[in-house]
């Protein structure tokens, strides 16, 4: 069969004093397309990376070459393969935001087919005409001349598509790549699929749930702790079975709109308008959060909930002619005042923690709304931080940097230092994208127990990633915020 043939030969990878991958021996055919299922710290993200060359492995006793490619039955270097495997995941997305590459999307798009991170070298008329077809394709032409950091995430996610299937690669390397879309936008990226598929094109793709599997997929890998458990066709009783586990099958949440009038109002927002980048996001906005009340809040990629809880939190204010009043913040109060009372987890805040800190330092950093420490943390706040990092299982972490744990533990420990802080009010962004099952529930069972001495607002995409308890829902659409009852 034509194509590129990717091999593992008990292949291992070492991050810092521990094993991510063991022993890791799998053989890809050309047009195969594999799923790639397992708990948060299982190797997914690091198998992905072993495959498509941007992690090495780690030299063991055997002298046994652990990894190899062969183009059409001739073997070829890693320098040729990297060109034909293309990898799109959010530790990527994450990057642009870190480092503030704002490039045009079709400047994105291109960078695809010279292989960097940025348009280094002029695009010729062939390329630009690929380039145009590809952004078609995606259904992303009228945003072409956007900076990708003014996108939305679904947009963002789209674009980053755009740019690995530009370069017509042999692989295509999906890392959890259904995460934080909408409903539009995950057909939108199976219409996309279901075309490369078409056209012959294999993947790879990690998942926690079932709806996350793209169409087509024909076998399964699964990891546990690093080393291989299962290679099997992908039947559809896995995918009920992944189901299950994820939840998918339970009913929403059931949300009322019962007014807590006797409860003081914890935040106040009257006639707000709110512009990102000079860009209108919402409108009109009044309503009010009392203490102890939980909300939902709902909404497309690009309707504003991220803007929505960033405004709440601080990092973003209305324009003139709005108001917002915050409980116990009186006028000229600097904002971190507020800030040491709320917890806030989102994805931006996990791309801002790239710094070289301690997992245990990330979570002592809650108490002080900052990214990391600037005086060394004391007794109480490395026995709060303790506390969460045993609940959240990250104990044997504690001395990690970020870049050495997956996507999910991250997500961990940032929900982790937002309970640090002892909040008032949590803002979570989308809190349980990136978790395996047994985390997602075991996340929703502490959010219903410290819904009882807190107040929350919560965006998501999935009502099944709500905690039972929400009895208020907002949903944001055409820049204006409706409260939903039923």
């Amino acid at each position: 069969m034509r194509g590129l043939r990717v091999e593992l030969h008990a292949a291992s990878v070492r991050r810092g004093e521990n094993w991510a991958l063991r022993e890791v021996s799998w053989a890809l055919q050309p047009r195969e397309r594999w799923a790639l299922l397992g708990d948060n710290g299982s190797g997914k993200t690091q198998l992905l990376k072993l495959l498509c060359g941007d992690v090495w492995p780690t030299p063991g006793r055997r002298q046994r070459r652990a990894r190899s490619y062969s183009l059409d039955g001739r073997a070829i270097d890693l320098t040729e393969a990297k060109r034909r495997i293309a990898y799109v995941g959010a530790e990527q997305q994450d990057k642009y935001v870190r480092y503030g590459w704002n490039l045009r999307v079709h400047e994105i798009v291109a960078t695809g087919l010279h292989g960097t991170d940025l348009l280094l070298n002029p695009v010729t008329a062939a390329q630009a005409k690929r380039i145009a077809a590809m952004l078609k394709d995606c259904a992303m032409v009228r945003h072409a001349e956007r900076r990708f950091l003014s996108l939305s995430y679904g947009q963002q996610r789209l674009a980053l598509l755009a740019r690995a299937l530009v370069q017509n690669p042999d692989w295509l390397l999906l890392d959890e790549f259904y995460n934080g879309l909408d409903a539009d936008f995950r057909r939108r990226v199976d219409a996309v699929l279901s075309r490369a598929r078409q056209g012959g094109q294999s993947w790879v793709a990690s998942a926690h749930r079932a709806a996350d599997v793209p169409r087509g997929t024909g076998r399964v890998l699964e990891l546990t702790a690093g080393r291989i458990s299962a290679v099997k066709p992908l039947r559809r009783s896995a995918l009920r079975d992944l189901a299950r586990r994820a939840g998918e099958n339970l009913p929403a949440a059931r949300r009322t709109a019962r007014s807590s009038a006797s409860a003081a109002p914890l935040v106040r927002l009257s006639n707000v308008k709110l512009y990102v980048d000079y860009r209108l996001v919402l409108k009109d906005l009044d309503w009010q959060l009392r203490e102890g009340e939980h909300w939902a809040v709902f909404g497309a990629n690009g309707a504003g909930k991220s803007s929505f809880l960033k405004l709440l939190y601080g990092d973003l204010a209305p324009a003139q002619g709005g108001q917002i009043e915050r409980s116990g913040l009186a006028t000229g109060t600097p904002m971190a005042e507020w800030k040491r009372q709320t917890g806030f987890v989102s994805p931006e805040l996990q791309s801002d923690y790239g710094i070289d800190v301690s997992v245990a330092d990330l979570v002592v950093s809650g108490r002080h709304a900052s990214i990391g420490l600037i005086d060394e943390a004391t007794v109480e706040e490395r026995r709060a931080a303790a506390y969460w990092l045993r609940f959240f299982r990250l104990t044997s972490m504690a001395k990690r940097r970020p870049r050495e744990l997956s996507y999910g533990q991250m997500r961990r420990a940032l929900l982790a230092r937002a309970m640090t802080a002892e909040a008032r009010l949590l803002l979570l962004d989308e809190p349980l994208t990136g978790l395996d099952p047994t985390q997602r529930a075991i996340m929703k069972r502490l959010l219903e127990k410290l819904m009882r001495r807190l107040t929350l607002v919560i965006a998501v995409h999935h009502p099944e990633d709500l905690p039972r308890g929400i009895r208020h829902a907002l949903r944001l659409h055409n820049r204006r915020a409706l409260i939903v009852t039923s």
